[in-house]
């Protein structure tokens, strides 16, 4: 027990209790107003509250991980996507269609949608699906809208880490659809 009173002057000093159990006078020692009498029991009830508590924030932890790595396997796997769909536009933009040999060229190359499907699946089945795309397909959007631009339109689906697993078994799948244009400019210099 402490003491409350803390106007001590030499004379109470020397009627104090060697044992600090209060005043000689035998009167019982006043507790100081912030001790608990039950400190001990509320010890005991308290045990253990730490680590249902840390417990708590690792599965709150792991979870923000887990999430942030499947967003960032997504856009890498989007990002990949692209690459392709960039490479089948240009490849497709380059692709000249037989009506060029009758017509002549003007100012750009001309384009049928047959031809820009055939040169974008021929390019997209020459190149490997990247690491973390399960399948890939050329949309049907894939051609050319006004005979001049080559649009290929890739879909794939994404392999998430983590939680990818668990996704497919409850029958979702992570589809990405990118799209790309191109054109081949022809420069009379």
């Amino acid at each position: 027990m402490t003491w409350t009173d803390s106007t001590l002057d030499d004379e109470s000093v020397a009627n104090l209790d060697p044992e600090g159990d209060g005043p000689v006078t035998g009167q019982p020692p006043i507790p100081d107003k912030g001790a608990s009498v039950d400190s001990s029991l509320r010890r005991r009830e308290e045990e253990g509250s730490i680590s249902l508590f840390i417990l708590g924030l690792t599965v709150i932890a792991m979870l923000l991980i887990s999430g942030t790595v499947a967003v960032t396997s997504a856009h890498l796997a989007r990002m990949r996507l692209l690459d392709v769909a960039d490479g089948a536009a240009l490849s497709a933009a380059n692709a000249l269609d037989d009506s060029a040999y009758q017509r002549g060229v003007g100012d750009s190359v001309p384009l049928s949608s047959t031809s820009v499907r055939e040169r974008a699946a021929a390019y997209v089945g020459s190149r490997p699906k990247p690491a973390s795309v399960v399948a890939w397909r050329l949309d049907p959007a894939t051609g050319s809208p006004d005979g001049r631009t080559a649009v290929v339109a890739l879909t794939g689906e994404a392999q998430l880490p983590m939680i990818g697993p668990a996704l497919r078994d409850l029958g979702v799948s992570i589809d990405i659809r990118v799209r790309s244009e191109a054109r081949s400019d022809v420069l009379v210099g």
